[in-house]
């Protein structure tokens, strides 16, 4: 089962999960995990390809008609042994995903405790699989309403939330009562596997949940896409990887739910309590150590109070502790990889060569692993390739408006519309100017916007349908409409 280069006291699950069980790679292929903090590997893991991808797919097709007709309630209840199996296992999951992703243990309990949730909340919408029932306007027949599972669906997760964006997925698709192939980051797998083995132990039935890690992610997805046994993609990551992906579904006309790129923007007004303010940018620039979609990119200070507030952001940051994400006390942990690092301090090297100004930050420190310093750069010029860019990183750059009008405007001029934060006292422009942000989500005086319950998603290049809440089931269900008189 476990491949360790290093020893490690917990079994590490390193193999393919198809069909309820644990096996190599069909040519025996593995790829390394990596630490980000020393950039060393220490485990390894089967590589699959498409043969493998293709075996999954067709496990899930056969575990389809049982687990589409298992009772609501049975679904539900598996959902909620899983969500507490891993809520008993929380720390063991933060601490593997500190291991392959990076982050500092705070954030990763953070997120295990987060991807529990969608098997609790997903456990109660199981029951809630809702239709309809009325007379036909003419009066000639009823017009039935109900609502089926897609079917066998393929999960496409990134590496920067491994165990919530695995969650979100499969919580729904599994409530609906579809099955899933997941494919993992190659940075990040253990997490997903660790998950797949917490579902089996929770009751879920062989081929329901199926796991291919893979170094070639693109022949791999694009063989399930051709696979007419393939209903429904969820896929989240780059916009560029996103529309490939829509493309190739478009050949068998596949359901796609797409969680893509952002570009967020804070605005605080010049009547925002700076406190407030600045507490929320360090939840919304800082979670995850500025590796997520939702990440304040671009902040957007009036003139009046951009001086002050950029000065008390700084000095917030430069109170982080830095530092591997194991150690007690680190705060902030190294970026995934090198390339993820090197991307970062360029678009801080050109802030900085138009003219911008580090108040703390901007320089790459000595030593191992891919860290970067909390940085804060003011005076950053419009049209700057950061503001445009997702950073994906300890970065934040300040630029100040004047109007409302101007700062709507430079919010909303991005391809992009994720997430957007506005801070002000004053609730009526609060409320207007969350309205006129043509983002799918808005945090109005508040850091964090994600929830279990509430519908996650984009408008524009950001994406397309939503995940959690109610609306995230209804991505893997199909309405069917019956046409009958009695």
């Amino acid at each position: 089962m476990s491949e360790l280069i290093t020893t490690h006291p917990d079994p590490l699950f390193t193999d393919l999960f198809v069909d309820g069980q644990w096996r190599p790679a069909a040519d025996k292929a593995r790829v390394d995990v990596v630490d980000p903090a020393t950039g060393e590997a220490f485990a390894s893991v089967a590589a699959g390809d498409v043969a493998d991808a293709l075996d999954a797919v067709a496990a899930a097709h056969r575990a389809a008609p049982a687990w589409a007709a298992t009772p609501p309630r049975e679904r539900a209840e598996i959902l909620r042994r899983a969500y507490e199996l891993m809520t008993a296992r929380l720390t063991e999951v933060a601490e593997l995903i500190v291991r392959e992703n990076g982050k500092a243990l705070p954030d990763a309990l953070g997120e295990a405790g987060y991807a529990a949730e969608f098997f609790r909340w997903y456990a109660e919408e199981a029951v809630r699989i809702d239709g309809d029932l009325r007379i036909a306007p003419s009066g000639a027949n009823r017009i039935l309403v109900t609502r089926q599972p897609i079917g066998v669906s393929v999960l496409v997760t990134p590496w920067n939330f491994p165990a919530a964006m695995a969650t979100r997925k499969i919580g729904p698709a599994l409530a609906a009562g579809c099955t899933v192939v997941l494919k993992p980051a190659t940075e990040t797998p253990l997490t997903a596997l660790l998950i797949a083995a917490i579902l089996a132990e929770a009751g879920v039935p062989d081929g329901v949940v199926n796991v291919v890690v893979t170094r070639r992610s693109g022949p791999a997805v694009s063989a399930m896409l051709h696979d007419p046994r393939v209903r429904k993609l969820s896929f989240t990551g780059s916009t560029e990887v996103g529309v490939v992906l829509l493309k190739e579904a478009a050949d068998q006309v596949i359901s796609c739910s797409m969680e893509l790129g952002g570009n967020a923007p804070f605005l605080v007004f010049a009547d925002a309590d700076l406190d407030q303010a600045v507490a929320g940018a360090m939840v919304a620039k800082m979670r995850n150590g500025g590796e997520a979609c939702t990440a304040a990119n671009r902040f957007y200070v009036q003139e009046p109070v951009a001086a002050e507030f950029s000065a008390r952001l700084a000095a917030a940051m430069e109170q982080l502790a830095t530092g591997p994400g194991l150690d007690p006390g680190t705060q902030l942990g190294p970026l995934v990889n090198a390339a993820a690092r090197d991307k970062v301090h360029d678009l801080v090297r050109g802030a900085l060569d138009g003219g911008a100004t580090a108040l703390t930050g901007g320089a790459v420190p000595e030593g191992p692993g891919y860290f970067y310093p909390p940085t804060v750069l003011s005076g950053v010029r419009a049209g700057a390739a950061i503001l445009g860019e997702e950073i994906f990183g300890p970065v934040a750059p300040v630029v100040s408006f004047t109007t409302e009008d101007e700062a709507i405007a430079a919010a909303n001029d991005t391809p992009y519309g994720l997430a957007a934060y506005v801070y002000t006292t004053d609730l009526a422009r609060g409320l207007r100017v969350s309205e006129r942000l043509e983002f799918g989500m808005v945090a109005l005086n508040r850091g964090l916007v994600s929830d279990p319950a509430a519908p996650f998603g984009g408008v524009k290049q950001s994406g397309l349908g939503r995940e959690g809440g109610h609306d995230g089931l209804l991505e893997f269900l199909e309405t069917k409409y019956i046409a009958t008189s009695w």
